[in-house]
């Protein structure tokens, strides 16, 4: 098998060159987005993540020995913050590489 394609990591409309990765807001619109001049930061973050999500699973990688990044879910919980109480979710992202004992370097990817 073959590492995961940017289309099927970041969506159709990904594009990269030496200099620039360009991800269309359209391809997160599976995962939720509502596409707009001002999405914050982090609403995109989130997006990104769940994109990522649907590809880059641990069903997937158990199947393609090639894939070597993948997230899961974690535990939802309640968190309480400034007398408010807040749905906290959690996604783990792995990373896996021969046992070297070196820092997360993306070059090992």
């Amino acid at each position: 098998m073959a590492k995961p394609t940017l289309t099927q990591v970041f969506g159709a409309g990904a594009t990269q060159t030496s200099t620039s990765l360009t991800i269309q807001k359209a391809d997160l619109a599976s995962v939720g987005l509502t596409a707009d001049a001002t999405d914050s930061a982090e609403a995109l973050v989130v997006a990104l993540l769940l994109k990522w999500k649907e590809h880059l699973n641990s069903t997937n990688r158990d199947s393609n020995p090639d894939q070597v990044v993948y997230l899961d879910d974690g535990f939802a919980s309640i968190v309480t913050r400034n007398n408010l109480e807040y749905q906290q979710r959690s996604l783990t992202c792995y990373f896996e590489k021969q046992n070297t004992n070196t820092a997360i370097d993306p070059d090992d990817y």
